[in-house]
């Protein structure tokens, strides 16, 4: 299953939400049961990748990656099943807009969901972090970011408009299948027809990762006890979930949603039969996988 998101998915890439960057990645395979068994080293691999975790630090992060494996294998697996059920009612029917907008919410509520049941967790890797380790993640973000302009931002408009549609291509052929030239070039047109708005999602990532580094540096400095670290970082976690509705971005982000919506939506409905087909039969397999998964297999 893979989320159709903008170029900076909204759940990823800071280490406050690295249990949501996880499982955007598990989303992105179209095998998720082996991904998913594979899911507690990928994210330590992840997270390592960033903080350069170490000794007693690595262990107990490997502990508490295993712990919330639990709980999210045995308490929410079954509720994705559920929202990919409903996914495929709709897909069988003719969905509208407000459809693949509330389908969009209740896909950040269940991130929501995660990212808060994760706190003590983050709690205790932040607690850890030492100065050298804020100055890693620090460089990784910065790697990252140039990452991203040399793909999204750097070069004529035609190189950038061409990334930004082979990546929504990417997503829509995990779902659909191959699309015809035909049906390609007028998907082309409408994504074509929106701004380029990558140096918008670049700032919305620098402001991100700016936030998570004052906090560890914050908590370097005052060295706060469990429970005061826990709040910082729940109020954190608020402001990053909420800055879709902050006064300076909330028009930014519901005209993002609106356009995308609407891009998929024309992808809906120039699909054939076989492509619909394609992609219930896609769900079917995730369904399939997170009922099995949730069962312990």
């Amino acid at each position: 299953m893979k989320k159709f998101n903008t170029p900076d998915t909204l759940f990823q890439r800071t280490i406050a939400l690295c249990l949501v960057a996880l499982f955007a990645l598990l989303a992105a395979c179209s095998s998720v049961r082996f991904t998913y068994n594979q899911g507690d080293t990928l994210l330590y691999w992840w997270l390592d990748s960033y903080a350069d975790l170490e000794g007693q630090q690595a262990d107990i992060a490997k502990r508490d990656i295993d712990k919330l494996f639990q709980w999210h294998r045995q308490t929410q697996l079954r509720d994705y099943a559920a929202l990919l059920g409903t996914m495929q009612r709709e897909l069988a029917g003719n969905p509208t807009q407000a459809d693949l907008i509330n389908i969009y919410r209740e896909i950040r509520v269940r991130g929501e969901r995660l990212a808060t049941r994760a706190v003590p967790e983050l709690t205790t890797l932040a607690l850890s972090i030492k100065p050298d380790q804020i100055a890693d993640i620090e460089r990784k973000f910065n790697t990252k970011n140039t990452e991203y302009r040399e793909k999204f931002i750097e070069g004529s408009v035609e190189k950038r408009q061409r990334a930004r549609f082979k990546k929504a291509m990417d997503q829509l052929e995990l779902w659909f299948g191959r699309f015809s030239n035909e049906q390609e070039d007028a998907l082309r047109r409408t994504m074509n027809a929106r701004p380029l708005d990558n140096e918008v999602w670049l700032e919305e990532r620098i402001w991100r990762q700016r936030r998570i580094l004052a906090l560890l540096r914050k908590f370097q400095q005052e060295k706060p006890n469990r429970e005061q670290a826990a709040a910082q970082i729940t109020a954190m976690q608020r402001e990053l979930f909420g800055r879709m509705e902050s006064p300076e971005r909330k028009a930014f982000y519901d005209t993002s949603l609106d356009q995308t919506t609407k891009f998929i939506l024309a992808a809906i409905r120039m699909a054939t039969p076989a492509q619909k087909k394609h992609a219930q039969e896609r769900m079917q397999g995730w369904i399939n996988d997170f009922q099995a998964l949730a069962a312990g297999k």
